[in-house]
């Protein structure tokens, strides 16, 4: 559909002088609970003023595993951790920089955006800056050496650099102020160094890239950074041959990188940079997600079995030694969780979580296929769209003219140049964004069920599929007929969407899924109402009601505003037809009920759009409009809508979607006068 961004929240003005000490904004309520939660928050606190390193070491683990459970995050904010946390970055032990920069990353990724927000305001951005100026002027100095003498330090610097960077990626991505502080401070050739050692660490190298990408979206500030020696570090990593997944990632995070700052590119290289970006997305999009997923769980799996036996032969060989099993030794080996409960061990192996290679592997994968969609989707989006237009609402009119696509508005195609349309489609991008519309194959589906640690990736691949067909709608609302491969190609489609649909017994309530799909479905049926292309396959008109149905339920405002549009872009085909009657009265009954019961003005304002389309003109829209009594309808409800636009637009709509619904309500009036007419005749 739209770009999608991430919500930033309102961030109030910085204080040279810090944040005050007190409760963070936001979390008092969630804080005044805490202490019902067993949390052993004050005591790790307090550890961290230890003089034994091994002791702060083992309080940073402990905290960087306990704030992975959200409910305990309270209590740890309640006693101002951030604060206590921050300075540990700057420890004289390596180690203990480590685990606070891992406690800290675990406390930005599970705490959500308010608790980044709350870790900028508290300046953890400052003791962080400061750890990573040391950690590159290390890495340089190990690059110019690199003696052998030198190789542990050196990967201790990698190690406390990637959780560093990690954590700066998090708070970068939750808050405008962050990204303002990466700015001023110079950041960027610090990740830009990260990012230069991807052929000996490419776990740094990743976490990188993710953070610039971050940085360089819509950051003008930062565009001038991207100097002749900054893009050749980026070029060299997008044109690196690395065939494994990890290498993959790297690339379309880096392509996603070279997108943001294109602006910088020489005009002489544009072209050709904007060709580059396009073809590695396309070999990310075009390796078998399910296949490389089943290869690597039945590796893993055939390791785990070899390695079980291996353990159970042991066991054998030491009962015909010593006559006995060492029990007491497997009951610490496999409940680690025991030792770490009552505080007696400061064995962090307890708190690093269980690494699987080719787990790993296939997560790397599905990120960067969700990444190399997510690219497209902004590349089809106009450029001065914005996440208020997602719900913008427009007229149903056929025009060609370039406009901003959004899930409330009648889809034309989107200006793009002749560079970017030219590579989407030699690099057979809308083919390959169409495959991955499919899930899983069902062998996969049980490989991961099967796998406790493995069923994770099953929300990941739904993830990816939505994210497909949301880049459909995308491509749909940008291509012409003639790239998209003519009508015969439009009519596959449609019965592809339909049975995605309609092949399980029950439609799909997700409400990710629905919005998806419905947004491909109503692009693809305006661009064929658009062309006078016959719908023949796909939805049958009891398939769009049910759907419609389902749609209208969810509490998704773009899936009801994309089911509404669908039912007024069907109806308006339907009301030229002959004997369509009965069924433009089921349209037409769907959308007064959504008319006068959605609690959303958005999508109130899409179903009277819809009524006004479908009921404009012709003798079988008439004769429905009569028997559901529609101007009745319309006018009683005319100053309900009214009402509710003065109430509501002022603080729930933006300026532009209050324009659209004033220009609704300026239709509705006249569409009543005209209905009248009609009457009296």
């Amino acid at each position: 559909m739209g770009k999608r961004k991430t919500h930033k929240f309102a961030r109030p003005q910085f204080s040279p002088l810090g944040p005050a000490n007190n409760t963070p904004e936001g979390v008092e309520e969630t804080v005044e609970g805490a202490g019902d939660i067993s949390s052993p928050a004050g005591d790790l606190l307090e550890k961290l003023q230890s003089a034994s390193p091994d002791v702060r070491e083992f309080a940073c683990a402990s905290i960087s595993k306990l704030v992975q459970e959200k409910k305990v995050i309270p209590s740890f904010l309640q006693k101002d951790a951030i604060r206590c946390l921050g300075p540990m970055l700057l420890d004289p032990s390596v180690a203990v920089r480590e685990t606070a920069a891992g406690a800290l990353r675990n406390l930005s990724a599970c705490g959500g955006y308010d608790v980044c927000d709350e870790m900028v305001k508290r300046d953890v951005l400052t003791p962080l800056a400061a750890l990573l100026r040391e950690c590159c002027a290390g890495l340089d100095s190990t690059a110019v050496s690199p003696r052998k003498k030198q190789v542990s330090k050196k990967n201790y610097l990698e190690d406390v650099s990637n959780e560093a960077i990690h954590l700066l990626w998090n708070l970068c991505e939750s808050s405008s102020r962050a990204v303002s502080v990466f700015n001023k401070e110079g950041l960027l050739d610090i990740c830009i160094l990260c990012l230069r050692r991807f052929m000996d660490n490419i776990e740094l190298a990743i976490s990188a890239a993710y953070c610039l990408q971050t940085v360089a979206e819509d950051n003008a500030e930062l565009l001038a950074a991207f100097t002749p020696q900054v893009l050749q570090v980026l070029e060299v990593v997008l044109l690196s041959s690395g065939d494994t997944t990890d290498h993959l990632l790297l690339r379309t995070l880096v392509a996603g990188t070279v997108w943001n700052v294109k602006t910088v590119v020489p005009c002489s290289s544009q072209a050709e940079t904007i060709n580059a970006v396009i073809r590695i997305l396309a070999q990310t999009l075009d390796r078998n997600a399910s296949q490389t997923i089943l290869a690597l769980s039945q590796t893993a799996r055939t390791a785990l079995e070899a390695e079980a036996g291996s353990q159970m032969e042991e066991e054998m060989i030491d009962i015909c030694e010593n006559g006995t099993p060492n029990l007491e030794g497997d009951a610490q080996e496999i409940s680690p969780q025991s030792k770490a409960g009552d505080g007696t061990s400061e064995d962090i192996s307890d708190f690093l979580p269980v690494r699987s290679e080719e787990l790993r592997l296939a997560t790397a994968l599905l990120a960067a296929q969700q990444t190399a969609l997510e690219i497209i989707v902004n590349m089809c989006c106009s450029e001065e769209s914005s996440d208020d237009e997602w719900e913008e609402i427009g007229s149903s009119d056929d025009s060609d003219a370039c406009v901003t696509e959004g899930p409330g508005s009648l889809l034309s195609p989107l200006c793009l140049s002749a560079e970017v349309l030219s590579a989407l489609v030699n690099n057979l991008i809308p083919k390959k964004v169409l495959e991955k519309t499919v899930f899983a194959e069902s062998v996969t589906v049980d490989a991961c069920t099967e796998s406790p640690p493995w069923r994770h990736l099953l929300a990941k691949m739904t993830r990816i599929q939505c994210r497909a067909l949301t880049c459909l709608n995308n491509l749909l609302s940008t291509l012409d007929v003639e790239r998209l491969g003519g009508p015969a190609a439009l009519h596959t489609l449609s019965q592809h969407l339909t049975d995605l649909v309609f092949s399980q017994s029950e439609i799909p309530q997700d409400s990710e899924f629905l919005e998806a799909v419905t947004g491909a479905q109503r692009s693809l049926m305006q661009i064929m109402s658009s062309n006078n292309i016959p719908q023949q396959q796909g939805l049958s008109a009891e398939q769009l009601m049910r759907l419609c149905e389902v749609g209208a339920q969810c509490e998704n405002t773009s899936a009801r505003v994309n089911v509404v549009a669908m039912v007024g872009i069907s109806g308006h085909v339907l009301a030229k037809e002959e004997n369509t009657a009965d069924a433009l009265k089921v349209m037409g009954d769907f959308l007064l009920q959504v008319m006068t019961k959605d609690s959303s003005l958005v999508v109130v304002g899409e179903a009277l759009d819809a009524l006004i389309d479908v009921f404009a003109d012709g003798l079988e829209a008439d004769r429905a409009a009569r028997q559901m009594k529609l101007l009745h309808a319309l006018k009683s409800f005319q100053p309900v809508f009214k009402s509710r636009i003065q109430k509501e637009g002022k603080n729930n709509l933006t300026i532009d979607q209050r324009l659209v619904l004033d220009n609704v309500k300026i239709n509705l009036r006249r569409f009543i006068a005209y209905r009248e007419a009609l009457m009296e005749k």
